[in-house]
């Protein structure tokens, strides 16, 4: 009943989450029985088509509590997270590993030539035999348990990783307390600083974070290189922290688990699996085309070092350009580069007002015109 059909966010608490996940995965499952348990041969419409319309409230569930949880979430939204992974990986797998169901799919796929289905159907249809093989329908039984196992695994730490470099997020604060420390941020930084420090109670003063909103302009525009490098470190550094947040472990993990996925279903490596149906085709090529990009990339970033080094040289720096400093001085290189002389274009701005100007006036006369004629 909302304005263009949008979620009714303030009537949708936590609690409401998980009944509905629940819910929406019972309802889906009842929609995939009825596929299964069909009489009738399988053909496209009642097999293809009926699987792209079912499970339409899981999906609208699952799409507005991921939205809610990647932009306002909290602790209690985590555990919420952590169990509804769980359900729908076991519900993602009882999908692609149900034997009957990739029945009716295989039976389409082998009989594809002599179905008369349109370009897009057909695609359709073979995108989803290659999701039921790339999901495990092949597997034996104990091939098919090892995958369950994997995915869920996966499913959790992948959750996990997300949630510690959030974590990492909301935990760095930089205070700032003396003026002279926000020399070159420009003014809407800086009053969103001092919001922030207010908000915790730290009156006369300046509170930093490391979301992009607030650490792109400190990077840029900071002129206390040591408060840059503090920043840049703390955002580079997330999730490897040696402390109860660190992510190397999990990322260890992860890299084993998919590799496992990956030698279980028959390819050599997890790039071999997820690259299967990118253009890209294998990691080879991917390496290929990125160094087309990487090595003139690499030629012109050494040349903008030499400019911005000459910079920090001029001014007396008594240092080399480190990563911390770069956007700081490319900065300082654009200006130095395309700054033009404002009086020399004054000349320009006038007539662009002149211009805008008649524009404006041929625009009215051509409405006025329109509608004389339309009368």
């Amino acid at each position: 009943e909302t304005p263009f059909q949008t979620p009714p966010f303030t009537e949708i608490t936590q609690e409401h989450f998980l009944p509905a996940f629940e819910e929406g995965i019972k309802q889906q499952n009842t929609e995939f029985a009825a596929i299964v348990n069909n009489p009738e041969q399988p053909t496209f419409e009642n097999t293809i088509a009926a699987i792209e319309k079912s499970g339409q409230l899981l999906a609208k569930v699952n799409k507005v509590f991921s939205s809610l949880n990647g932009t306002d979430t909290d602790d209690e939204m985590q555990k919420i997270a952590e169990k509804s992974t769980s359900m729908l990986s076991k519900h993602i797998d009882d999908f692609y590993l149900n034997e009957k169901l990739f029945q009716r799919i295989k039976t389409l796929y082998d009989e594809k030539e002599t179905l008369n289905l349109t370009t897009e159907q057909s695609r359709v249809l073979e995108n989803y035999y290659i999701d039921f093989v790339r999901g495990g329908a092949n597997l034996s039984g104990e091939g098919k348990e090892k995958l369950r196992k994997i995915n869920d695994e996966l499913s959790q730490l992948v959750l996990k990783f997300g949630d510690n470099v959030r974590k990492e997020n909301n935990k760095f604060e930089l205070i700032v307390d003396r003026e002279e420390d926000l020399a070159g941020l420009p003014d809407a930084s800086v009053q969103a600083a001092k919001e922030k420090a207010e908000a915790k109670e730290l009156t006369g003063k300046w509170l930093f974070t490391i979301d992009k909103p607030t650490l792109i302009p400190f990077l840029q525009f900071s002129a206390n290189r040591a408060l840059r490098e503090k920043m840049y470190r703390a955002y580079m550094n997330r999730g490897n922290n040696n402390d109860e947040l660190d992510n190397k472990k999990t990322l260890s993990r992860i890299i084993v688990l998919r590799t496992e996925k990956a030698n279980l279903l028959g390819y050599k490596t997890y790039s071999d699996f997820v690259l299967q149906k990118k253009m890209a085709k294998t990691p080879d090529n991917v390496y290929s085309f990125l160094n087309e990009i990487w090595q003139p990339t690499v030629q012109k970033a050494k040349s903008e070092v030499v400019e911005m080094q000459k910079i920090i040289d001029a001014e007396g720096g008594n240092f080399n350009l480190e990563p911390w400093d770069w956007w700081y001085y490319a900065e300082k290189v654009k200006k130095e580069k395309f700054a033009l002389d404002e009086e020399m274009l004054r000349p320009y701005f006038q007539l662009e007002n002149v211009v805008s100007g008649a524009f404006a006036v041929a625009t009215k006369l051509w409405g006025l015109q329109f509608v004389e004629r339309k009368d």
